[in-house]
């Protein structure tokens, strides 16, 4: 596997030797200095250029980063939306296990990019044409402190989907309850935990995509009673990490009530507890 200094010298001299290419800049997760570095960190790179036409005809341009396993074209790919002739890029698996996703953009597109990122940092300016960036901070990611709407909306939200989540595990409809759960319900218990952490950190850290790096802030009990919320697709699994789910929620609800010093409504978390309750003892074969 290239190390990353030789990954680096590669990805310059490319830019230094194409005179099209007159600057670079790197984003992602190689400048946050909040990140666990590991192998499989990507090298997301854009070149900024004067036209991608060229690099868009030259389909062998690519070929010099090294061997690849497989790859994607995301700006040719019909699921994503694109402006090819502002940018284009490729999406490189190396067989060495690198990866590395590289970007080519008019001065225009990447000033607006570096405006809206803290995370880039300029690795090369020909011309001078690109702004000082200030050092490479993930603070747009921090956690947002909550408004009193923010809590009780999340909370009537994750009480209320899980209605749906108790008609589905009654007719076991596994796919239907999985998706509930994991873009319904989900996302309000990981919001609810990321205000938790906020408080405890005056709301100056980031969690990473997915709250994958709550684990961090959180106490080791916590975090494995989270872990125990992902079931297999078995019924009775479903029902015991939603249960699981159920009180973790009014957990930690309460403590960001307290927090915040506004009123959690458990009346709504009883009833709607209950009701999951009442469905689990319901026969298959209720009339």
């Amino acid at each position: 596997m290239r190390t990353e200094q030789e990954m680096f010298n590669l990805i310059l001299k490319v830019a230094e030797n194409d005179e099209i290419v007159r600057a670079v800049v790197m984003n992602g997760l190689r400048t946050n200095q909040n990140t666990v570095k590991d192998i499989f960190q990507d090298y997301d790179i854009v070149y900024v250029v004067n036209e991608t036409k060229p690099f868009r005809e030259q389909k062998n341009w690519i070929d010099q980063f090294g061997k690849r396993l497989y790859m994607q074209y995301p700006d040719e790919n019909s699921y994503y939306e694109n402006d090819v002739d502002n940018s284009y890029g490729w999406l490189i698996q190396f067989t060495d296990g690198n990866r590395l996703d590289l970007h080519v953009g008019t001065l225009s597109y990447v000033l607006k990019e570096i405006e809206n990122d803290k995370l880039c940092k300029v690795l090369l300016d020909k011309d001078k044409c690109l702004p000082n960036v200030p050092e490479a901070t993930d603070k747009d990611y921090w956690v947002k402190k909550p408004t009193k709407n923010n809590f009780y909306d999340t909370c009537n939200e994750f009480w209320w989907c899980l209605n749906n989540v108790a008609k589905g595990l009654w007719r076991e409809e596994i796919p239907y309850v999985m998706d509930m759960l994991n873009y319904c319900v989900r996302p309000q218990l990981i919001r609810l935990m990321e205000w938790k952490i906020g408080f405890s950190t005056n709301f100056t850290v980031s969690v990473g995509k997915s709250g994958k790096y709550m684990y961090r802030w959180l106490k080791d009990e916590t975090w494995d009673i989270f872990l125990k919320t992902y079931p297999s697709g078995q019924v009775e699994s479903i029902w015991k990490s939603v249960f699981i789910m159920c009180d973790l929620f009014d957990y930690i609800a309460k403590d960001v009530a307290c927090n915040m010093k506004v009123k959690y409504n458990e009346i709504e978390a009883n009833n709607s507890l209950k009701f999951l309750k009442d469905v689990h003892l319901l026969p298959r074969n209720a009339k």
